[in-house]
């Protein structure tokens, strides 16, 4: 499998100040919310092809950021991430499939010390330099998850039914990653 378009062999590292790592969630069954990790880093190592690159990235779960510090407090706790006993959640790369723009990137997702196999449909936007002559390269990437099946179990019974936190939750990464040199 040819590697994208101006995508060059090296190793290129996350630009967090460009980048988003968050997700989304319903809420009492009615309402979707966001959240979001203001500190990782991830290395992806590109050969001739996509069968010789690998990709591990790590996101500390205290650096969670929802807009709410109440909800802040109470996810970063032992209800969900735990962040003492479990201060990061890992992604490692296991293959990738695809061509042109969309791929598939299957691997290996640790939260909670809980490791799962994902698969991110991931959307390439492209390789620019930047005014400062850094490479860099655009990626969009999306999965969904069960929490439960990472021991993310917490919930609240509503009133009328149902319960507060849904089990799916949808992944969404904003990633630019920098060439090094």
């Amino acid at each position: 499998m040819t590697l994208p378009s101006g995508l060059t062999s090296g190793v290129w590292t996350l630009d967090m100040s460009h980048s988003e790592i968050g997700f989304t969630v319903r809420h009492a069954g009615i309402s979707k919310v966001r959240g979001r990790f203001t500190d990782g880093s991830a290395e992806a190592r590109v050969g001739a092809s996509l069968a010789d690159a690998s990709l591990h990235a790590t996101v500390k779960t205290a650096s969670f950021d929802s807009g709410d510090a109440n909800r802040d407090g109470h996810v970063k706790g032992a209800d969900f991430f735990d962040v003492e006993k479990y201060p990061e959640m890992t992604f490692r790369a296991t293959s990738a499939e695809g061509d042109g723009e969309d791929y598939t990137l299957t691997g290996d997702l640790t939260i909670r010390g809980i490791t799962k196999p994902v698969e991110l449909e991931v959307e390439f936007t492209g390789v620019a330099v930047d005014p400062f002559g850094a490479t860099r390269a655009g990626f969009s990437a999306e999965c969904e998850i069960s929490r439960k099946e990472f021991g993310l179990t917490w919930n609240a019974a509503l009133e009328a039914g149902g319960l507060l936190v849904s089990d799916k939750v949808k992944i969404n990464v904003e990633a630019a990653l920098v060439k090094q040199s």
